[in-house]
Formats: structure tokens, sequence, C-alpha cells
């Protein structure tokens, strides 16, 4: 029974069922969302949700029954955990005026996609393990957000209050200029006055307020340069940089697999020896800066050593200076 589960659970056709049976499953919850179409069906939509939710307890079971003796190495694995989240989620006893509660407890299962495609789950991961970095590039965001949002409710907060009459409205504005939305209108306002805006030119204005083009432009553009070409890109740079560390340790987890399997191909044992140098190069760097470091250490200690006995020497026999 234990290999026969485990043969199913790896087959080609089993999770492709179950790709099938999650674009299923959120197909039903989209046609729910027809009124017409649901009280005209309702039985058999509910009858198709039953038999979809009875196919995912299957597969929960299937895959606890091919750990053999001990089922509870499934839960080791979080996709698994949040598989059967789901699941029981779904069989939670909802009364008829809880029914909305239930459509959106069964919109969940939409994501289980990302534990079914291993493509989904390394993008999944890369985003997770870039949120350290990713806090550092939001702060930094927040840091700039805030100076000009300061700068830009002191210079505009008179002529155009709506966008900049507050710091929050005015940080608001910011996000709308950062996602590159109509920025040039907020711009063109600051630029001719919210009573001359869209006017082909602007009279009668003091000699400070003759600057505010000039200002306006500088403003709007640098924020636009610094926030979406420089800041947002490096969410883009760390992102991508966690999906290629993930990338990287599931092709080893893989290759050690095929290893253990005597599956090895050429590309596999290349692969291997190369992230075998890799490890190998970064433990002899680490040597290398803990051999600096010990030797600074060494050299500082041996310095102030000689100046102790320098100034002893001096204190004792003041004549040799």
């Amino acid at each position: 029974m234990v290999l026969l589960c485990k043969r199913i659970s790896k087959s080609f056709v089993f999770r492709s069922a179950v790709v099938l049976a999650i674009l299923f499953a959120s197909a039903l919850v989209g046609i729910e969302t027809y009124p017409g179409i649901f009280e005209r069906h309702k039985d058999l939509l509910l009858g198709l949700d039953k038999a979809v939710l009875l196919f995912f307890s299957f597969e929960i079971a299937v895959k606890l029954i091919a750990r053999g003796r001990r089922p509870s190495l499934y839960f080791y694995d979080p996709w698994n955990v949040f598989d059967f989240t789901i699941v029981l989620v779904c069989f939670l006893p909802l009364h008829f005026e809880y029914l909305a509660a239930a459509r959106l407890l069964r919109i969940l299962r939409v994501l289980r996609l990302v534990t079914v495609i291993p493509r989904m789950q390394v993008l999944v991961g890369a985003l997770l393990k870039s949120l350290p970095s990713i806090s550092y590039v939001s702060l930094l965001l927040g840091v700039l957000f805030y100076v000009y949002a300061v700068v830009g409710t002191l210079m505009f907060g008179r002529n155009d209050p709506i966008h900049f009459g507050t710091l929050a409205i005015a940080m608001v504005s910011l996000f709308r200029v950062v996602t590159l939305e109509d920025w040039t209108d907020i711009m063109y306002i600051q630029m001719y006055g919210s009573d001359k805006y869209a006017a082909e030119s602007y009279v009668g204005l003091d000699a400070v307020a003759a600057t505010m083009p000039l200002f306006s432009v500088l403003y709007f553009v640098s924020f636009v340069l610094l926030g979406t070409m420089i800041v947002l890109n490096l969410f883009v740079g760390v992102i991508l940089t966690g999906m290629q560390e993930l990338q990287a340790e599931a092709d080893l987890d893989r290759i050690i697999e095929h290893q253990k399997a005597k599956r090895l191909s050429i590309a596999d044992e290349m692969q291997l020896l190369s992230s075998q140098l890799d490890t190998l190069q970064e433990s002899v760097n680490a040597v290398h800066r803990r051999i600096r470091n010990d030797a600074n250490a060494y050299r500082g200690v041996s310095d102030v050593s000689n100046l102790k006995c320098f100034e002893a020497a001096v204190a004792s026999n003041p004549g040799v200076l």
C-alpha cells in the first residue's frame, strides 16, 4: 500500500490531475460570482465543489500514506502544511448566513497552484527569502517619500491643497507620482498654479512664484528618477538575487537526489563540481579574512606593548630624551 501511494504521488498523471482540479475549483469559485448562473445551477455547482474537495482530501491521504510509518514527515514541508490547512478550512461547518465567508475560503484553493508548480515555488520562496533585504529598501524608499513629502507640503501646500495640503496627502500624491500615473498633471499644477492650470502662459506672478516652474520640474523629475528608476529597481534586483540563490539550492538538491539514485548526468556532475568549488572558495576567503583580522589584532597588541615599554623606559630614565 505504501509503495503504491508513493508511486501514485510521484506520477505525472496524478500531479497533472491535481493541477487540473485546482484550475477547475478556481473556475467554480469564479462562476459563483454571477448570481444568476449560481441560482440556476446551485445544486450542480455545490456538488462539483464537494467532489473537488474530496479529491483534495484523497490527495492528502495518498501523500500521508506514502510516508509509511512516519506520516508526520508530511508536515515537515511547509507547502504540505499550506495545502493541508486550506483543505481543512474548507471542511469547517459554516451556516447559510456565512455563505459569503465560505466562498472566500474556497478561493484560497487557487493558491494551491503555488504548491504544485515548482517554478512558482521558486518565485514565492525567493520573495520570502528576500524580505530582509526588501525591508531595508522599503526603509530607504520611506525616507525618500518623507523628505519629498515635507518639501512638497511646504512649497506646494497653498497652491495645491488637494495634492499637497497635508503631509499624509502629499505622500499619497507622491505614491501616484512614483507609479507614473498622470504625474505630469500634478507637476503642471505646481508649475502654472492651480487657477492657471492648462493655461499657455502665467503672468502676474511675484518674484518668488516666478521660480516655481523651474523648482517644480526639478522636484518632480528628480523624485521620478530616484523613486522609480533607482529605488524601485532595487526591489527587482533583490528579488532576482533571491531567485538565483534559491534556484541554485533547488538544483543542488536535485543533483544530490540523482547522485543517491546513481542517475547523475555529465551536466549534473559539472554543476555539482562547480558548486563544491564555490563552497571551497568561500571557505578559503573566510579563512583569509580571519587570518587578516587576527594579524591586525596581534599587530595592534604588539604596538601597544612596545609603546608601554617605551613609556616605562622614559619614565625611569628621563635623561634619555
